[in-house]
């Protein structure tokens, strides 16, 4: 099958950063899908993975994790999915990816795709809409309000793919106020279109400019990048007993200067399940159910903004710098063999 992968980590401007390859066609096995892959998109850990993490001597990785195609096998232990099925999911990082024609996933992470929109909308939704409802739903658990608190959350990086959805899912499943950080005017724009109330310049300091929006002090904020960077203003806006929570890797964090307002802070990575193999590894795929019905009822759409095709080395090379120039609004795909 062909796939697209690298050998060496490292930067993108090398020649064989990633490289054209032939694979194996895998075999399914256990609660494993075989999915011929239509459309698969590209994420910030693609990259990072790229430029920091070698493949063993010998051995060619394939990024991508984020997944629409058609089940085309499917091991013995797999129930609710059939031959011809159309899934979306975001796969396991110990695995192969989708930057290939053939993938193998779990099928207790998948879920059918949603019938009304096209392969590369789709493709788009799977890994930030489960990163931004874990994070959202699970670790800050915006549904408890916090004492004091407005009831607020605010969205540090609402352009980017994670965002995007982070207010898309506020809004369609909270009253809570929803507060969008960008810097640029087509990414303030693109906030307000998915349905920030607010949206305030992260170029400037944040506790003035939320301040001045009259609400009182946010009782949640979600950071999808810049939790460093953001950290003393994140502890002067919020409210006492508030929930933060970050997705970026920083290599330290110092969490002190939150401790005398007593601000809890939460981590979030959409592989732990997978990687992990909880017990409750189904709750990605009951996740990904419920994101389907959101867009079949008109309450969330997708986040996609840019398709390359086909799916080959050149193509995901553009898309990797895209991602890496930190430019990107919404998601990048590619579609098709």
């Amino acid at each position: 099958m062909k796939a697209v992968g690298y050998k060496q980590a490292g930067p993108i401007d090398r020649q064989d950063a990633l490289i054209d390859i032939t694979l194996p066609k895998p075999v399914p096995t256990n609660h494993d899908l075989l999915v011929e892959i239509a459309a698969t998109a590209v994420n910030p850990i693609d990259y990072e993975i790229r430029r920091n993490a070698a493949p063993t001597d010998g051995e060619v990785r394939v990024l991508g994790w984020d997944a629409v195609g058609i089940v085309v096998d499917k091991g013995s232990l797999v129930q609710g999915f059939e031959i011809g099925d159309r899934v979306y999911y975001c796969g396991a990082i110990q695995r192969q990816g989708s930057n290939a024609e053939y993938n193998l996933v779990d099928a207790r992470i998948a879920a059918k795709a949603p019938a009304s929109l096209s392969n590369a909308e789709a493709a788009a939704l799977p890994l930030t809409s489960l990163t931004a409802w874990e994070m959202l739903f699970e670790r800050l658990d915006v549904t408890r309000p916090v004492p004091g608190a407005a009831p607020a959350v605010v969205i540090i990086g609402g352009a980017g793919g994670v965002g995007s959805m982070a207010i898309q899912l506020l809004r369609a499943c909270t009253d809570l106020t929803v507060i969008a950080t960008a810097s640029r005017q087509e990414t303030k724009e693109w906030c307000a279109s998915l349905g920030a109330h607010h949206v305030v310049d992260h170029s400037q300091p944040l506790a003035p400019q939320i301040e001045a929006l009259g609400i009182g002090a946010p009782g949640f904020v979600f950071a999808t990048a810049g939790s460093i960077e953001y950290r003393d203003d994140i502890v002067k806006l919020m409210s006492p007993q508030g929930r933060y929570g970050y997705i970026d890797n920083p290599k330290v964090f110092d969490a002190n200067p939150f401790k005398w307002k007593c601000i809890s802070i939460h981590l979030e990575a959409v592989f732990m399940r997978s990687l992990m193999q909880t017990t409750d590894m189904g709750v990605q795929g009951t996740i990904l159910r419920q994101v389907a019905e959101l867009i079949e009822a008109g309450k969330i759409r997708t986040t996609l903004n840019e398709t390359f095709s086909p799916i080959n080395a050149t193509n995901l090379k553009r898309a990797h710098q895209l991602l890496e120039s930190g430019r990107a609004r919404g998601k990048v795909v590619l579609e098709g063999f």
